[in-house]
Parts: structure tokens; C-alpha cells; sequence
């Protein structure tokens, strides 16, 4: 029954990306390129909070920081807004944690001789006008040191709930789960990315994990 249910999970998956794909392929990207972000996105406590202690002063006004100053480059725990290929579909996404070497749920679940899973929990925030559907799955990948893509893979670990599939996010709302990849045992997983549109939207977030 649990290998049954797997594989009812995983060809829905593969068909709803496929599908997603041929839409994508026919659809106008205005943008003519593609972007990574790599920059946190602020929160509002944290604003408000700088905000109180300048009205306050109690402190010294930050200094300005130069032009070419090093950006804040995003970790687990921060949140990175991105972008569709429709301006109404935009979507908070944020990195929750890592669970290295995760293990399966159940006996029959169990990575491939050589490999280990590698599960990341995110939290999807519909920011925009238009809801969220999509398979998160298809949507993120890691990377090693050497910039060796791998693509998530479905199963499910003891590290906690997957998405649902699709996930079927409100305007405002939320949701969290986790994306499970299959990775060679000796690599050191270095990034993480997220893109909507399964990956295909012009920008994609990108954490540092190491």
C-alpha cells in the first residue's frame, strides 16, 4: 500500500510538471533574461524596530553604507519576495531549515546505495493577487560547492509533512512543507534555490546554506 501510494504521488507529480511546463513554454516572458536573488527581504519588526530607536534616539543614526557595499546574502530563516511570469503572482518564500541525512518515512522509503536525502522545509506566502498553485517539488533544487544542480525528488522523510500536490495557496495565506532531494553521500550541499512557475519564472531565490 505505501509503495502504491508513492507512486500514485510521484506520477501526479511528474504529469502536473509536465503540465505546468507546456504552459510556461507557451507563455511571454517580458522580462527577456533571468535574475537569482540572493538578498533577504526585510521584515516589518525589523523596521519598525529600527524605526523606534531612531525616533527615540537612543542611538546613532545608521551610517550610510557605500555603493558598493556587500549585500546581505540570505541564510535559512530568511524570507526572499519573488516574482512569476504574471505580474499578480508573487510569493513570499522562506527557507525554514535543513535536515541533512533524513531519514525515510517508512521501510520502503530509503535513498539509492551511495546517496542520502536531504530535506528543506519552506514556507510559501502567496504575496500577490493571484493564488498559489504550483508543485513546490519542481520549483527548488540544491547545489554543491562546484554549482552541480540536483532536483528534488518524491518522497517523504521523517523530517516532517511534504507539500501537497499541487499546493493550493489563498491570496494572504500560507503554507509549509518540505522538498526532499536525492544526493550523492560525499557532496557538501552549499545553496539552495526556489523559483515560481516550477522554475521557470524570470528570478529564482537563492540561500546559502554552508
Amino acid at each position: 500500500m505505501a509503495v502504491a501510494t508513492r507512486t500514485t504521488r510521484r506520477n501526479a507529480a511528474l504529469l502536473l510538471g509536465a503540465a505546468l511546463v507546456a504552459l510556461t513554454a507557451t507563455a511571454c516572458n517580458s522580462t527577456g533574461g533571468s535574475t537569482v536573488s540572493t538578498e533577504p527581504k526585510q521584515t516589518s519588526a525589523a523596521t519598525s524596530a529600527a524605526d523606534a530607536t531612531g525616533s527615540a534616539g537612543t542611538a546613532k543614526p545608521a551610517e550610510s553604507k557605500p555603493a558598493d557595499a556587500p549585500k546581505a546574502v540570505a541564510k535559512p530563516g530568511d524570507t526572499i519576495a519573488l516574482k512569476g511570469n504574471d505580474p499578480a503572482d508573487t510569493a513570499d518564500v522562506t527557507l525554514v531549515k535543513v535536515v541533512d541525512n533524513a531519514e525515510g518515512e517508512d521501510e520502503f522509503t530509503h535513498p539509492a546505495d551511495g546517496k542520502r536525502f536531504v530535506s528543506v522545509q519552506f514556507r510559501i506566502k502567496a504575496s500577490g493577487k493571484k493564488a498559489y498553485s504550483d508543485v513546490p517539488g519542481n520549483s527548488a533544487k540544491l547545489l554543491d560547492a562546484q554549482g552541480q544542480a540536483f532536483g528534488s525528488t518524491v518522497a517523504d522523510t521523517k523530517a516532517g509533512p511534504s507539500f501537497q500536490v499541487p499546493a493550493n495557496i489563498a491570496p494572504g495565506e500560507s503554507a509549509l512543507g518540505f522538498v526532499t532531494f536525492e544526493v550523492p553521500k560525499d557532496i557538501k550541499v552549499d545553496k539552495a534555490q526556489f523559483g515560481l512557475d516550477s522554475g521557470f519564472a524570470p528570478q529564482s531565490g537563492q540561500w546559502k546554506l554552508g
